[in-house]
């Protein structure tokens, strides 16, 4: 049986990629590029970083339009009085971990320029479905069904990037493409507050099913889009706007850092030495901390929180909500361009969620005055803010085998996933709402836990070399 693939590591010294000028000088190629790299960079990023940026955004659209909905009617719509909330969101990421089950083994085995597109339009068609919800059982299954649909693109796109770009290149391309998160949110809201305001009760429908149709026409496109524009892998590559001059330099150059391009395959024992090794399980427990750290920005505490000041209509509050994910893209990018410029991944990491716990411990403490929970809640994206960044070092730290790196950037998303299905029913309960002080409480023990640990694997990763 034949589960990964394994290369020989190149016989000759790699280059170390060098960083010319100042620290604070913003450089986009290194030393060691040569022109015709630069211009195969920039043909890369092309194609790579806006499609990976417009699919991540209306994923994120996609998402968080629960939240939006639910504070703009739905939950009057359906009748919701309980936990409705909360157990929606967990029926999502019950789907988003399940899906993943299959990619396990397939990223370094089917074109990922055919796979990427297929699962972007089949969540488009369930987002379309869910205006006509006419009970919680319905929305719930098509939460279900979003969520298995949109499971595998995040790391199929870290799996992408890991594929083209070398590890001091990954974690800046990742930033531009975490944004679509934070701006996929702000979107949301802006969407449903227009939809709120404009199309309710045009042709018999609300603003939330108005939403949920708008943001389905959104999303198909884009899926179509990435059949002519991404990539692919240097394996397995679609051939559009890449010459196989372009691809055999990508080859060289990922080579000449000491990442593999394709190799052999091998059995059982050599899988189960990978698997037992302690790199995997360290990076997924950094991955488990990571996720439950930042599970207050999905929660919906924002947004529940002014609905609970009873002063805004239901297009003021997705407005305002707006606020929060829009000051995430600059979190988003300072975290990821800092890591590749000048501090490595374990001290952004650091400076994320140095932030994210300022916000949680005014949280936790709540009687405070109104502007210093505004604040808190403000900084809440700076919790995801390292995303690209944990990726990005899992990616380098796994370079030797594209099977392996694909495995466990899998299995590390899928099961720190899978925790949150259950921490949020246990510390997020909808009925508790806008003060979630268990939740938040958990939240900060996790930050605190990431970047302990984050700071332990950089410490033995420097011995080491």
């Amino acid at each position: 049986m034949t589960v990964s693939v394994q290369q020989e590591p190149p016989q000759h010294t790699p280059l170390k990629a060098e960083r010319t000028g100042k620290w604070y000088q913003l450089q986009w190629f290194t030393a060691a590029d040569t022109p015709a790299e630069r211009r195969l960079i920039n043909k890369l990023d092309l194609l790579i970083v806006p499609y990976a940026f417009l699919a991540y955004w209306v994923k994120y659209i996609d998402q968080s339009n629960l939240n939006n909905a639910y504070v703009a009617g739905l939950k009057e719509s359906l009748d919701f009085h309980g936990n409705e909330l909360v157990q929606l969101q967990t029926m999502y990421t019950l789907g988003a971990v399940l899906g993943q089950l299959p990619f396990l083994f397939l990223f370094s085995r089917v074109p990922m320029h055919w796979l990427i597109p297929f699962l972007d339009i089949s969540w488009g068609l369930f987002t379309l479905l869910q205006y006509r919800s006419s009970s919680y059982a319905e929305l719930a299954a098509y939460r279900f069904l979003v969520g298995l649909f949109e499971a595998a693109f995040f790391p199929a796109m870290h799996y992408i990037f890991g594929s083209w770009y070398r590890a001091d290149e990954i974690g800046r391309r990742g930033g531009v493409f975490y944004v679509g998160l934070t701006f996929g949110t702000l979107t949301a809201g802006l969407i449903q507050a227009g939809a709120s305001a404009r199309l309710d009760g045009v042709n018999g429908l609300e603003g939330w099913q108005w939403m949920y149709i708008i943001c389905a026409l959104m999303t198909v496109p884009v899926g179509v889009g990435g059949y002519f524009i991404l990539p692919g892998t240097p394996e397995r590559p679609n051939k559009t706007f890449l010459s196989e001059a372009d691809i055999e330099l990508s080859r060289v150059r990922l080579e000449r850092e000491g990442h593999a391009v394709g190799g052999k395959t091998f059995t059982w024992k050599s899988f189960k030495k990978f698997v037992a090794g302690w790199q995997l399980w360290t990076l997924l427990l950094l991955d488990i901390f990571f996720w439950n750290g930042s599970v207050n920005y999905s929660v919906g505490g924002y947004l529940l929180w002014l609905k609970s000041l009873k002063r805004y209509s239901p297009a003021r509050i997705n407005e305002l909500g707006a606020i929060s994910p829009a000051l995430g893209i600059f979190y988003i990018l300072a975290v990821t361009f800092l890591s590749d410029l000048v501090l490595g991944p374990a001290w952004a990491i650091t400076v994320a969620h140095v932030w994210n716990g300022i916000g949680l411990i005014i949280l936790i403490i709540w009687e405070v005055p109104e502007t210093a929970l505004w604040f808190a809640f403000m900084t809440t994206y700076s919790a995801v803010a390292m995303s690209s960044v944990l990726y990005g070092w899992v990616n380098s730290q796994l370079r030797s085998s594209p099977a392996e790196r694909g495995f466990a950037i899998v299995l590390l998303n899928m099961v720190a996933q899978s925790t949150t299905v259950w921490t949020p029913l246990l510390v997020f309960p909808t009925v508790e709402a806008p003060r979630f002080t268990k939740g938040y409480s958990f939240v900060l023990a996790n930050a605190i836990c990431l970047v302990v640990l984050a700071h332990l694997i950089r410490i033995h990763l420097r011995n080491k070399e």
